[in-house]
């Protein structure tokens, strides 16, 4: 069924691995950002650079506890959104709010 599904590969942190080196070579997630979409921004740069993942919405066991989210906030989360669509549309993959701050120490 994960060759069929209609729907894309996405990396959502609820159920996501990925190689260190791949995570460092994108410089981790971005530290601005807050709730609403942070494993999915990392993800998309991941994919930027060329890391393909794999379909397994069919085959991995996932289980959400539905709860309240007293930290949700609209005005960031719609940062958080422009902040994705640029990331796309730029073909961004490295961020200077990552694990390493200065953007000068980003090995080439």
């Amino acid at each position: 069924m994960n060759w069929l599904t209609p729907i894309k590969r996405t990396f959502n942190g609820h159920n996501t691995s990925c190689f260190k080196k791949d995570l460092i070579a994108v410089n981790g997630f971005n530290e601005i950002m807050q709730y609403g979409g942070l494993d999915r921004e990392v993800g998309e740069r991941l994919f930027n650079l060329g890391i393909l993942s794999k379909q397994i919405r069919y085959s991995a066991v996932c289980l959400h506890l539905d709860h309240a989210r007293a930290y949700f906030n609209q005005e960031e989360w719609n940062k958080n959104l422009a902040l994705r669509a640029y990331n796309i549309k730029n073909n961004i993959t490295w961020i200077s709010t990552g694990i390493i701050k200065d953007e000068n120490l980003k090995k080439e």
